[in-house]
C-alpha cells in the first residue's frame, strides 16, 4: 500500500485526537517500518490495519467507523490537492462512476507498482452499482470515500452494502433529497 494512504491517517490522527495518540498507537501497534512513512514508499497494509485497531482500543470508537471517517478525511485531501480531477464534473455519481477509467489510470503512471483495487461500476437508472474487489478488504475504507466524494458535491448519497464474496463487495449509491 502507497505510504500516502499511511501519511494521511496519521495526519487524521494528529488533527483529531492529538501528536500524542499518533505516537501512542504507533507504540502500540509496533509496525515493521517504525511507524516511519513516506508518501511514495509502500508498505503492507497490515501495518494500517493495525494503528486502526490501536486507535479503536484507546478512543472506544469501532474500527469500521474509523476507517469510514479515514476514507471522508482522504478525499477531502484528494479533492483540495487534485481539483483537475473535477472540472466539468457535474456531480458525485459521474465521478464515482470514472474512478476506474480517469483516477486509477492517473495513479499507475504516477505509481506503477500501485496495487490499486477494481471497481466495475454501471448505472441502473439513476443508481451506480459499484463493484469493489480488493484482496485488502478495505470496504470500510471504500464506502468513506464514498460518502466523502458525495459531501464534496453537496449531496446526500445513500450507501447500501452487499458483500457479494470475501474480496469483493457490491455499493449500491443513489442521491437521496436533502
Amino acid at each position: 500500500m502507497k505510504g500516502m494512504v499511511f501519511t494521511e491517517f496519521l495526519d487524521m490522527v494528529e488533527a483529531k485526537f492529538s501528536a500524542d495518540m499518533v505516537d501512542d498507537i504507533i507504540d502500540d501497534a509496533q509496525p515493521a517500518s517504525g511507524g516511519a512513512y513516506t508518501a511514495v514508499g509502500t508498505y503492507d497494509h497490515q501495518e494500517l490495519v493495525d494503528m486502526v485497531v490501536a486507535l479503536s482500543k484507546r478512543t472506544d470508537i469501532p474500527v469500521d467507523t474509523l476507517v469510514k471517517v479515514f476514507g471522508e478525511h482522504v478525499f477531502s485531501v484528494f479533492a483540495n490537492n487534485y481539483p483537475s480531477f473535477f472540472t466539468d464534473v457535474p456531480d458525485a455519481l459521474t465521478f464515482l462512476s470514472g474512478i476506474e477509467d480517469i483516477i486509477h489510470a492517473e495513479v499507475i503512471k504516477l505509481y506503477p507498482d500501485a496495487q490499486l483495487p477494481k471497481f466495475d461500476c454501471h448505472f441502473d437508472g439513476d443508481t451506480l452499482i459499484m463493484d469493489y474487489q480488493s484482496p485488502r478488504h478495505f470496504s470500510d475504507l471504500a464506502e468513506g470515500l464514498i460518502k466523502g466524494c458525495g459531501a464534496h458535491f453537496g449531496e446526500n448519497l445513500e450507501v447500501a452494502r452487499l458483500e457479494l464474496n470475501p474480496d469483493t463487495t457490491r455499493f449500491t449509491v443513489s442521491r437521496q433529497a436533502v
